[in-house]
């Protein structure tokens, strides 16, 4: 098994998006890339703590590639919108990867560079990719939250780019 960090936006949706993918054998919402030991989701929500909402992921690369849950990180979300997504603001809404090894730098560095080379968006990509730091799992009623509440998706998609 490997592991994969991501962050683009609320948590929820994010984990909805991942957790449907074959190859994927788990995630869960937490926090990561601030300075605050054990933060809670009221702590983050301040925008003091430093963390984003993240979504880690265990997968089976056998199964299914880091270089796809790339593409699904970056075609479900806006990478050009600083601490934006949705109707979602804050630093703790940043898009971010966090990567686990230098293999996973060295592919989110290239897919960045590629996806700005195509001019797809008018404004530069803000997208952090950064190595993955400690991860704070989420309060139990933010795991899966979707799914507890009968939902299978958020507002998580792509946004026009201005």
């Amino acid at each position: 098994m490997a592991k994969a960090t991501f962050a683009a936006g609320c948590f929820w949706g994010v984990e909805a998006l991942f957790r449907q993918v074959d190859g994927v054998k788990s995630t869960r919402v937490g926090y990561t890339g601030g300075w605050e030991e054990n933060p809670t989701y009221e702590k983050v929500c301040t925008g003091n703590t430093g963390h984003a909402e993240s979504v880690e992921i265990e997968f089976d690369p056998e199964k299914i590639s880091y270089e796809k849950l790339l593409q699904l990180f970056w075609e479900n979300h806006t990478p050009t919108t600083l601490n934006k997504q949705g109707p979602d603001e804050g630093t703790q809404y940043r898009s971010a990867i966090f990567y686990h090894t230098a293999d996973q730098q060295a592919l989110a560095l290239d897919y960045k560079e590629a996806l700005a080379n195509t001019k797809k968006y008018s404004t530069p990509i803000v997208t952090q990719i950064v190595p993955a730091a400690a991860f704070f799992p989420a309060e139990e009623y933010h795991q899966r939250y979707l799914e507890k509440q009968g939902l299978n998706h958020c507002h998580l998609q792509q946004e026009k780019d201005n």
